[in-house]
């Protein structure tokens, strides 16, 4: 029965340490993305969707290759803090369904 609740409050516990862990995630893929395209374009700015200089195809690379390094650096951020948690209690802190909302 104490099992049962464990598993129950464990997500919610999770939920400030995924915070915590997003924030960081985000914020060293936004340091990789602006290395990435200085070493890519040779600028130390990426351009932006409203760069009225820039043209499509520029805008869309940017895009891209930003959104690739994101869901990377989110991806190996969650599940390293997921098993984290599996070792540090024994259970995974998503439920039955698995992944993200």
């Amino acid at each position: 029965m104490a099992k049962t609740k464990k598993k129950k409050k464990l997500p919610l516990a999770y939920k400030p340490v995924g915070f915590a862990l997003g924030w960081l995630g985000g914020t060293v893929a936004g340091m990789a993305f602006q290395k990435t395209w200085k070493v890519l374009r040779h600028e130390d700015d990426a351009p932006d969707a409203l760069d009225q200089d820039r043209g499509w195809g520029e805008i869309l690379l940017a895009a891209a290759i930003q959104g690739a390094i994101f869901a990377a650096v989110r991806s190996a951020v969650d599940r390293t803090g997921a098993k984290a948690i599996e070792r540090s209690t024994g259970v995974w802190p998503v439920g039955d369904k698995g992944g993200r909302d």
